[in-house]
């Protein structure tokens, strides 16, 4: 049983003796970054499965006037979402469990969907955008698929469908009508997608549809000249389903490859994806 303000800030999927499936909120980060102090999804999971502590992988980050390393513990995780991005996420509860999922993700075993709304219609009904993503010339704290990107390009490629198009919002009014300031106005037109990366860069899916000029509602990064629409106070992307083969069903083959039966888990649409 999970008590108190756990209650409140997890809604757990699944879980078994080597994982968590968990629904993450919206807001909330899932681990420290040597700068806020905030409470973390970790601080969370540590408050009720405190044997957690030591599975995973702790991250080095350089801080610091002279660029000390600091180290964040990353108890049980093995991937992560944006602090505002909603949805399904896996922990692992033991060293063996983090491992095989940790295999999984590197063999691309592991599938993910996401739901998002976007700005604009995008006009193929399903569509592969095949990009690589570097650092942003513009902003440090930016990605970028597009042609100044800098760095190390590294190869990204995510898929999409498209399961509605549709004019106006509910509070700014009805489509398609101009919103922004100046030269930069935009009509009130949405598409709703299906997201699905096929790679794990960061912030791949926001940097991708901004990329072809769509990019995710509410999102302050990546479409900062954008008014906040269809009344997402955060950014408009939550990870719908994740598919993987459990530890607890999983084998090694002779080439090291996990096989076993795939498993399906789905976080169900946060209200503010009700519009949808």
């Amino acid at each position: 049983s999970i008590s108190g303000i756990i209650a409140l800030m997890l809604s757990i999927i699944y879980q078994d003796k080597d994982i968590l499936i968990i629904n993450k909120p919206a807001g909330i980060m899932v681990h420290g970054d040597g700068k806020t102090q905030e409470k973390t999804l970790c601080d969370f999971i540590m408050e009720e499965f405190p044997e957690i502590k030591d599975v995973g992988e702790p991250m080095a980050i350089n801080q610091g006037p002279n660029k000390e390393p600091v180290i964040l513990p990353r108890p049980g995780i093995v991937h992560r979402l944006d602090k505002e991005t909603s949805g399904v996420m896996i922990v692992a509860k033991t060293q063996p469990a983090f491992e095989i999922l940790k295999k999984q993700f590197q063999d691309h075993i592991i599938k993910k969907t996401y739901n998002t709304f976007v700005w604009g219609y995008v006009k193929e009904d399903s569509g592969v955008i095949d990009r690589p993503i570097g650092r942003s010339k513009s902003d440090f704290r930016k990605w970028s698929a597009q042609r100044f990107a800098r760095g190390d390009l590294r190869p990204a490629i995510t898929e999409y469908k498209v399961l509605k198009r549709f004019d106006g919002d509910p509070v700014l009014g009805r489509g398609p009508i101009m919103v922004g300031k100046g030269n930069s106005k935009i009509p009130l037109m949405f598409t709703f997608l299906e997201a699905y990366p096929l790679t794990g860069r960061t912030h791949q899916i926001r940097v991708h549809l901004k990329a072809i000029n769509h990019p995710v509602v509410g999102d302050s990064l990546y479409a900062e000249n954008h008014p906040k629409a269809l009344g997402f106070q955060r950014l408009a992307l939550h990870a719908r389903k994740i598919k993987l083969i459990l530890p607890s069903d999983a084998v090694f083959d002779e080439n090291g490859s996990v096989i076993g039966k795939i498993s399906e888990f789905e976080a169900i649409l946060p209200d503010d994806f009700k519009i949808a």
